[in-house]
Formats: C-alpha cells, structure tokens, sequence
C-alpha cells in the first residue's frame, strides 16, 4: 500500500501492546505515514518490533500501573517533542476459555487489570497531556465480544464491554474540545492473542462471521489511522465495527 499521503506529518503518537499484533501494525502504519512513535509494551519483543520502524521509542510498560503509565507518559512525550497528538490503546489479554462457574478469581482480576485499569490509565493521563493544546486522538481497542458476550470468555468479554463504556463516557466529556475519543470493536483477527485461546473458541468465533474469514491487521489499522487522523472530526464516544458482518448493533 502506499502511503504518500502521509496524513501524520508532524504528528506523536503512543500505541500500547505494540510489541505484535494490531498494536505493532498500527505503529508501522502511523510511522508509515510521518508520525512520531512511541511503542509501549511489556514484552521484551518490543525491542525487535521498534527496530523495524524508523527512530520509533520505547518504552516498557505494565499498563495495569498507574505508576508505569504515568512515568512513561512523561518520557515517551518528552523523547516525542514536549506534545502528545494521538494515543492508541491495543494493548490487553484474553483470559482462560473456560465457563463462568469455573473461572479463576485470579484470571479474572488480572484481564481486568490490563483490559480495563490499563486502559483507563492510559486515557486518564492522554487526556491530561492532549488538554495542554486543545487536540487529540484516542482509539481503543476494544471487541465485538464486548457487544454481543462470548460464551467461555467472561472476563474478556466483560473487560470490552466495559472499555466501550468507558469510551463513550470520555468521549461526551471532550466533545466541545478538540479532543475525540472513539473504540474499535473488532470480530476475531489472527493475531499472537489467538495463542491464548483454545481451538474450539477460535473455531466458534471463524463461524459467527458471515464473511467466512477472520479480520488482518492491514483491515484494522486502515480503521485505527482514519480515526487518529484530522478527517476524523464529528465522530466522538462512538463505536466503529470490523466484524465481516458479524456485529448486528
């Protein structure tokens, strides 16, 4: 694909979860197209997942800390030129597949650590530095789980539910700013998250899509860019669908 068009010229941006998957590819895009990057991760593979894009910095963070999110807001804007324009939060975890009344209390806790604290910690202090010049883009990541519940995957599905709320929540709260606040909310992609997951949950998810496929990464970052970009500018608190024909809300 080519991207002369570079709609990011000038631009800093933060993914998180950036180290694969739809955070990796939203990096590439972004840097693609001019932005500046930061790529947070907690994974050691965030290293190699920089060195493949131009001048990108890192920074290795437990979104699910507050203390993490905030220290590492403060480098990576410093590191990105003293302002912060776009933030997408990919990063986030699965959980176990396995029924509700089996679920392990400590699973559960844990996807809503990173999948919902992160998120909102990460939001909280993107907002606080995107105030300072009246301009901002957030995306979430959220899933079509979130909207319609996958059975075997509470907490995840629950986790997404919740980051569409929040979303929304945030979104009316900046509507007269220059700041916009949207989700994604996409069916199955084949990402590393589908190493989490067992092949009966990853075959139930293939058979709810119309389309008969699963979603790639060119698909999601091709969304992701339009809503961190300036085109995106009356849509705020809403909910964009990547399902093949899955979502029916």
């Amino acid at each position: 694909m080519n991207f002369a068009q570079r709609r990011f010229a000038g631009r800093t941006a933060i993914v998180t979860g950036a180290a694969s998957g739809i955070g990796k590819e939203v990096a590439r895009r972004l840097v693609a197209e001019g932005a500046k990057v930061a790529m947070w991760d907690v994974s050691d593979a965030i290293e190699r997942a920089a060195a493949e894009l131009d001048g990108a910095h890192i920074e290795k963070i437990d979104i699910s800390s507050e203390r993490d999110v905030e220290v590492g807001m403060k480098r990576s804007i410093a590191a990105l030129g003293a302002k912060l324009d776009i933030v997408v939060s990919s990063a986030g975890i699965t959980g176990p597949n396995t029924p509700l009344r089996d679920y392990p209390a400590e699973d559960w806790r844990r996807v809503f650590d990173i999948n919902v604290n992160g998120t909102f910690f990460v939001n909280r202090a993107a907002v606080r530095a995107m105030e300072k010049n009246d301009y901002g883009r957030i995306v979430n990541i959220a899933s079509i789980a979130g909207k319609e519940g996958n059975p075997n995957a509470s907490a995840y599905s629950a986790s997404k539910a919740a980051v569409i709320g929040l979303t929304k929540s945030l979104g009316k709260e900046t509507a007269k700013s220059g700041i916009r606040v949207n989700c994604v909310t996409p069916a199955a992609i084949k990402t590393p998250l589908f190493d989490q997951m067992t092949q009966q949950h990853i075959d139930f998810m293939l058979s709810k899509i119309p389309q008969g496929r699963f979603g790639t990464l060119e698909e999601v970052a091709s969304m992701v860019c339009w809503l961190t970009s300036e085109e995106c500018s009356f849509s705020t608190g809403a909910v964009f669908d990547l399902s093949g024909g899955r979502a029916t809300y």
